[in-house]
Formats: structure tokens, C-alpha cells, sequence
């Protein structure tokens, strides 16, 4: 199993996922885009035939900031691509709403900024056993996606109508974060604390969102719920046959 991630900031790494993926013996690779100031050119992206899962992080530009992140286009390509040539794709944050974007949906910012520990609602059997109605998850986001054409509703909160969302069973984009660790949290809050700033309904205090540990571990486990469901889809769609009738008569054409 090959995973690429993309990772957008030097503060958003891939948290919790990283500890799954050695658990399944997959390797991880990932393309830096925050260094491309010190590169000459643009950081590499690979080619699909490199990788199995594509995964886009979070971070705190918007997608329609190309001029002043010049790696935007080549990464929207490639999230395209990626869907198109059938790999399972999963973004978090800013990389649903580039897979979404990817997938015809609009990105604008949310009527409410969302940051801290709100509940989901879950709106999707794949979610569910894995999230229980009114669980609190971590969200830190100011923009929101519509739901792309052919794409279902994962979840809501009652800040944010699309939480999530899945297209063709192998791509998902969640505007919440299961990855984050108290390390990669407290990463966030020295980089963008100043976001907190003004406060709001939705809008947590840093000692708020770091005040309860176990909320990680709850997290941290069901993204390992999810990311197992998704290898579970992925190998039930390779090892599908097709029955001998239909490659006769496919033959016969």
C-alpha cells in the first residue's frame, strides 16, 4: 500500500494517520508544499502510477489564493487526476475543500467560524459506528464546501451544513479533524492562536480545546475506523470478478 500526502504547512502533518499507516505496513510518502519558498522550483508531485491513496491535508490559505500559492494549480490537477484514475482520495479541512472544488462543488466562507469541540450529526452509513450522533470532534475552519454533483452528505454540525462527504466510495472529503493530536493541536495554536481572537459561538478558547486529552484518543480512534473502512472498500473493489457471462459476451462484442 503506497500513500502520498500533501501537506500544505509545516504545523499540519498527516497526526494520528501516520501511526495507522505504519500499522498497516504502507509507505508514506509526502510532498512538502510549504518548501517551496526555498526551492527553485515548484516540489514535486507524483505520477499516479507512484501511489495508491492520495491524502490532502489541512492549512490555512484558501483555494483560490493561486498567485500567492503558485503550487495551487499542479495540486488541483493532480487531485483530479487522482480521482479520475480511481485512487482512493481523502482530504481533511482545506483538502476537502480542494477535492471538492476538484469535483465542481463551490468553496466560500462559512457563515460562522468554527473552532474547537462541536458535535456531529452523521448523515451516512459510513460514519456511522464510527462517529455516534453528538460527538464532539475537532473543527478549525472559516470556509465551507457545497456538496459536489453525484457526491452524499457525510455529517453536519449545527455551524456547518457539509461536514463531509463521499464520491464513488473511495473519495472523501471531512471538514473536521480525527487526526489531530495534543502535539499536532498545540502546533495549530502557535501558529494561527490568533484566529481564537474576537471569539464567537463557535469559537473555543485555547484552553478550551486542549483541556480534555481523551478527546484525542476518541478521535485518533475513529479515524482509524475510518481509514480501515475505506482499505476494507478498496479491497473488496479489487477483488470483485467478474462473472464469466459477462466477459463472454464482452468478448463476443
Amino acid at each position: 500500500m503506497r500513500i502520498h500526502a500533501i501537506q500544505h504547512v509545516a504545523f499540519e502533518g498527516l497526526g494520528s494517520i501516520q501511526a495507522w499507516a505504519s500499522s498497516q505496513g504502507a509507505t508514506v510518502h509526502v510532498s512538502q508544499m510549504f518548501a517551496e519558498a526555498t526551492l527553485p522550483t515548484l516540489p514535486t508531485l507524483p505520477t499516479l502510477a507512484e501511489f495508491d491513496w492520495l491524502l490532502v491535508m489541512g492549512g490555512p490559505m484558501n483555494i483560490y489564493q493561486d498567485e500567492q500559492y503558485p503550487w495551487l494549480p499542479r495540486e488541483k490537477e493532480l487531485i483530479k487526476a487522482a480521482i479520475a484514475g480511481g485512487k482512493v482520495v481523502l482530504g481533511i479541512c482545506l483538502g476537502a475543500q480542494l477535492i471538492a472544488d476538484a469535483l465542481g462543488a463551490a468553496v466560500t466562507p462559512n457563515q460562522h467560524r468554527e473552532i474547537g469541540w462541536f458535535p456531529l450529526t452523521v448523515r451516512h452509513p459510513l460514519l456511522e459506528g464510527i462517529i455516534p450522533n453528538g460527538t464532539p470532534v475537532l473543527h478549525w475552519h472559516g470556509d465551507t464546501f457545497a456538496l459536489p454533483p453525484g457526491a452524499e452528505r457525510l455529517a453536519e454540525s449545527e455551524a456547518c451544513l457539509n461536514q463531509g462527504f463521499i464520491f464513488e466510495g473511495r473519495v472523501v472529503g471531512l471538514q473536521f479533524h480525527l487526526e489531530t493530536t495534543p502535539e499536532s493541536l498545540s502546533l495549530l495554536l502557535d501558529q494561527c492562536g490568533a484566529e481564537l481572537e474576537g471569539g464567537g459561538h463557535y469559537v473555543q478558547t485555547a484552553l478550551a480545546m486542549q483541556g480534555d486529552p481523551q478527546r484525542f484518543t476518541t478521535i485518533n480512534t475513529m479515524m482509524a475506523s475510518l481509514l480501515n473502512s475505506l482499505r476494507a472498500g478498496e479491497q473488496d473493489r479489487k477483488g470483485r470478478v467478474i462473472p464469466l457471462k459477462g466477459v463472454l459476451s464482452k468478448a463476443l462484442r
